[in-house]
Parts: structure tokens; C-alpha cells; sequence
């Protein structure tokens, strides 16, 4: 039994990820729809953030009242940086460079982010790397093969490769569709609004990494990102559609399933289980789920909004994924060593003592603790003593 458990406990942070990437899929596709048919990228981002702060609120105030650190200068400022580089910069543009190219080529480009993150935490000193190790030269060779399939996927497209399941198939909006996604200009465009998304993205691993051992709150933490986000969000899109105020109307369609869907999926639940696995097993290790996603994407792509995959793209992904995996090979040697109670105080709810008249103190009585939710509860003690060896990214600070 003791063994069985150990053994689910230690793969929890799997399933989480790869839950995750599944929903992230979903995302992909549904913001295509409806961005392809005119919703703004500005409204979007503001509407979903907007429900991932209405959701995570009561979380935040129920589970972490009494013990949420205090607010600080500086820790405010790492707020309203994670702030600017995910809810802002990362989805806007995200949103910018898929709708000007396709959910399965985005979702594949966007696989550069482990390497992306990996040189950001160099550069920060957060990772050691020694030349003469194996698993160090296994994250080299993995950051030039993904940059590699990267370019391949930028500088060639190719014949359109034919899946089984998309053979004949033909959306309605197809031809329109494609002279605007194939335009040289329209695309390199788009390359470049992903790429800058994932720079922005590794960003906010990074600094998400570091604000959470000095404010150790993680659905407070998500919470105050979101609604920065939508403040900042709501005030740049209000410039921008100054003169369509209609962009705001959403009705019972595509774009508010998306809007609910990704403030509650990508925006608010993402954010908390990031902050969680970030913390407990580093940066990189959460960025190295992305092919899975890729693939979801593709094969969704390919039959619900009938993209086209080129020969381009296939091999391009396919050396990323490639590079990826011996990336993390290289940071399956890392050990982050990290006090079991930091983050499993996190992860359960306040403790309630109740005592003989039945009503709540400090003393006697049964003690109770449940889990914020079911996706939380994936991480427990045993699952934060996984150690990594090498460097201690997520205890680094600024």
C-alpha cells in the first residue's frame, strides 16, 4: 500500500501537466473559431481574465484568509510584472499569431518555449550548466535542435500532408481562409507575434518561479494576476475599439463559450497548477508538456476547423519535440530541494478545529483538512520530496 501510494504521488505532477495540456488544446481551438469570425483579441483577453478573477476570488478568500502573506512594494511590482507578461503580452500576441496562421501550427511553434525558458534561466543564473556533464550537453543539444525545428517550420511549408481523418474534408470559409494564412507577409507576422509570446511566456515561468517563495499564496497570487490583467487588458482594448463598441456585445455562441472556457481553464485553474508544479519541480519541467498539446491541437484542427498541415510543419515539430525530450532528459538530473510543508500548506484549506459546544477554536475536537479541489489535490507531501538534481531554479531570487 505504502509503495502504491508513493508511486501515484510521485507521477501526480504528470497528470497534472498533461491534464493541463489537454485543456490548453481545447483552448487553441475554440479561440480560433472565434477569432477567425471577428471577435477582438483585446476583448477576449479582457473578458478572460475578467471570469478567471471572478472564479478564483472566493478560493483565494476562503482557503488563504489568515494566512496570506504580507503585501509589499516589491512583491506587488512581481505582480504586476507576471501581470504584463502573461495576461498582456503573452495572449495578445498569442492570440494575434494564431489568427494569422493556424491552431496547429501555433501550438507547434509555441513548443520552443522549454528552450526559450531554459536560456532566460541561464541567462538569470538560475540554471548551472556544466559542459562536461551529459545531461548538461543533453540540454544544449536539445535547445539548438528545437531552435533548428523552429526555423524549418518558419523558412518551409511544403506539400499539405493528408490526414486519414480530414481526407476530402473542406471548410466552408477555406479558400478565403487560406490566401490570407499563406500570405508571406500576413504569416511571417503572425511567426513573429508567437515567438515574442513565448519569450513572454518564459518570462512569466521564471519570475512566477521566484514570486512565489516570497509570497507563498498561490490562488491569491493567481487571482491579483488576473485582475491586473483585466484592468490593464480592458483599458488597451478600449482604446482599440474606440470606434466599435459592438466588439464588447457577445452572445450564446462560440465566444462566450470561449471567454468562459478559457478564463476558467487556461486563465484561473492553469495559473494555480503552474504556480503549484513550478515550484515544486522548476520552470522547465512545466514548459516540456507542450507536444502533447501540439498533437491534440493538430488532430482537432484538422477536423473541427479543417486546417491545412504542411510537410513543413510535420518535420519542424517533429525535431522540436525531438529537442524537447532531450532537454528534458537533461533536467531529469536536477534536484530541487525544497521544504515538503512550503507548498502543501498551500494545497489543503485553513484547519478548523471544532470544540465540545460545537463551535469553532483553537482547541480540542477533531481537525479537518480538504484540498482546494480535486486538481490541488494531486500534489501532497510525498510528492514534493521528488528531488531533482542540479540546479535550484525555483529557489533562486532576483
Amino acid at each position: 500500500m505504502g509503495v502504491g501510494k508513493k508511486v501515484l504521488n510521485d507521477v501526480k505532477p504528470y497528470m497534472m501537466m498533461i491534464l493541463l495540456q489537454i485543456g490548453y488544446a481545447g483552448m487553441y481551438i475554440v479561440s480560433v473559431a472565434s477569432l477567425k469570425r471577428g471577435m477582438s483579441h483585446y476583448v477576449l483577453v479582457t473578458y478572460r481574465n475578467l471570469v478567471a478573477t471572478l472564479v478564483m476570488l472566493p478560493f483565494a478568500l476562503f482557503f488563504e484568509k489568515g494566512t496570506r502573506p504580507k503585501m509589499t512594494l516589491r512583491i506587488f511590482i512581481k505582480i504586476l510584472g507576471l501581470a504584463l507578461l502573461e495576461p498582456v503580452l503573452d495572449q495578445n500576441l498569442y492570440y494575434v499569431g494564431n489568427k494569422l496562421t493556424s491552431a496547429s501550427f501555433s501550438s507547434a511553434l509555441v513548443n520552443i518555449l522549454p528552450a526559450v525558458t531554459f536560456i532566460m534561466a541561464i541567462v538569470l543564473r538560475m540554471e548551472k550548466l556544466r559542459l562536461r556533464s551529459s545531461h548538461s550537453q543533453a540540454k544544449v543539444a536539445g535547445t539548438i535542435c528545437t531552435v533548428i525545428g523552429a526555423v524549418l517550420m518558419i523558412m518551409y511549408h511544403g506539400p499539405v500532408v493528408q490526414f486519414p481523418w480530414a481526407r476530402g474534408a473542406h471548410h466552408v470559409d477555406q479558400a478565403a481562409s487560406a490566401a490570407a494564412a499563406q500570405s508571406s507577409a500576413t504569416w511571417l507576422k503572425g511567426t513573429i507575434a508567437i515567438i515574442t509570446s513565448c519569450v513572454a511566456w518564459a518570462g512569466f515561468f521564471v519570475l512566477q518561479s521566484n514570486t512565489l517563495n516570497s509570497y507563498p499564496a498561490a490562488l491569491t497570487l493567481t487571482t491579483l494576476i488576473c485582475a491586473m490583467g483585466t484592468g490593464i487588458n480592458g483599458s488597451m482594448a478600449l482604446v482599440a475599439e474606440r470606434h466599435d463598441m459592438s466588439a464588447w456585445v457577445i452572445g450564446l455562441d462560440t465566444r462566450l463559450f470561449t471567454v468562459v472556457y478559457s478564463g476558467v481553464v487556461c486563465s484561473g485553474v492553469a495559473f494555480f497548477v503552474q504556480g503549484i508544479v513550478t515550484e515544486t519541480r522548476g520552470p522547465v519541467f512545466v514548459t516540456a508538456f507542450q507536444p502533447l498539446c501540439m498533437i491534440i491541437t493538430a488532430v482537432l484542427g484538422s477536423v473541427i476547423l479543417k486546417e491545412e498541415t504542411t510537410l513543413g510543419s510535420v518535420i519542424g515539430a517533429a525535431i522540436i519535440v525531438l529537442g524537447l525530450y532531450s532537454l528534458i532528459w537533461g533536467k531529469s538530473n536536477d534536484i530541487i530541494d525544497k521544504p515538503v510543508h512550503s507548498v502543501a500548506e498551500k494545497l489543503a484549506l485553513p484547519l478548523t478545529s471544532v470544540n465540545g459546544n460545537g463551535t469553532n477554536g483553537t482547541n480540542g475536537g477533531a481537525r479537518v483538512r480538504t484540498c482546494v479541489s480535486s486538481i490541488s489535490c494531486m500534489v501532497n507531501q510525498s510528492a514534493l520530496r521528488v528531488m531533482q538534481k542540479g540546479s535550484c531554479m525555483c529557489r533562486s531570487t532576483v
